[in-house]
């Protein structure tokens, strides 16, 4: 299973603070909690998929890729300008060499290359299957 994140901002710890939060209205929160509850049902998604795939001792048959540090425009899922479009290109490109977790130091661009190479591997068997 190849899981495709659409990217979160992942550290509200650190975005807002008590001082900030106290003065808030009714929108703000809002608009912030919308944002945590995005984000909770991508990390749960990733979570419950992830404890499924190792409970079966196939964890290298599930990959998610997700950017989760997101910063700016990137955030906006309704920016189709071409400098927004410019600036998801390179949050990509820099995924490609970020690790894929701290337990797993493979790099995001090796983790596809493996995946590929093993749905194109699986793809051949089913392929020499039919044939018999």
């Amino acid at each position: 299973l190849l899981s495709l994140g659409t990217g979160t901002t992942s550290e509200f710890d650190k975005t807002y603070t008590a001082e900030e939060t106290a003065k808030w209205g009714a929108i703000q929160w809002m608009l912030v909690i919308q944002r945590m509850t995005d984000a909770a049902g991508s990390y749960m998604t990733d979570y419950y998929l992830s404890t499924v795939f190792q409970a079966q001792n196939s964890q290298k048959n599930y990959l998610r890729v997700q950017e989760n540090a997101l910063t700016g425009t990137t955030t906006e899922m309704d920016d189709a300008s071409e400098a927004n479009m410019e600036s998801l290109v390179q949050v990509g490109e820099n995924l490609l060499k970020k690790p894929v977790s701290k337990d797993n130091p493979e790099t995001y661009e090796e983790a596809l290359k493996r995946f590929a190479k093993l749905l194109s591997d699986r793809k051949k068997l089913r392929a020499n299957k039919a044939s018999y």
